[in-house]
């Protein structure tokens, strides 16, 4: 269940609601999770537009996006990486309505440690957030072939 962070100047994103839906839902498909209120629930993307003075490389350039996923540990094989970071690269600059921010968005892959991963006020294990998404796709209908 990722969590993504998006930091950009304020104003490069016309519509961040749809932006955040966006990227979970990318995220979500690449790991290849079943669609249960679980994982619908619990992935979600955060936009932060800060003031562009208050980002910089080394140039004094603000027109750079870093986006930040954060999941549990080994959620992403090497496969899902690349997938991962050509997707939301791809979405953010769509998003801004400008392809060359492509160039120039960084998306960074970091993991939680086992039982770093807190929800419902608990510090989940892999194990445990398995044990709760089989618990609910047990509890589901069959479906209809």
């Amino acid at each position: 269940m990722p969590m993504i962070d998006v930091y950009a100047a304020a104003g490069t994103f016309a519509d961040e609601h749809q932006l955040a839906v966006d990227l979970a839902t990318a995220l979500m498909k690449t790991e290849k999770v079943p669609g249960i209120t679980l994982f619908r629930a619990n992935t979600a993307a955060f936009i932060h537009q800060i003031p562009a003075q208050s980002l910089a490389n080394v140039e004094g350039d603000s027109a750079h996006v870093r986006v930040q996923v954060l999941t549990n540990a080994g959620a992403l094989d090497r496969d899902k990486q690349l997938a991962v970071v050509s997707q939301l690269t791809a979405i953010v600059a769509a998003a801004a309505g400008d392809p060359s921010l492509a160039a120039r968005t960084w998306v960074l892959l970091t993991e939680a440690p086992d039982g770093g991963w807190g929800l419902a006020g608990h510090a989940r294990t892999n194990q445990e957030l398995i044990q709760l998404a089989r618990a609910e796709l047990a509890s589901q209908p069959p479906r209809a072939s």
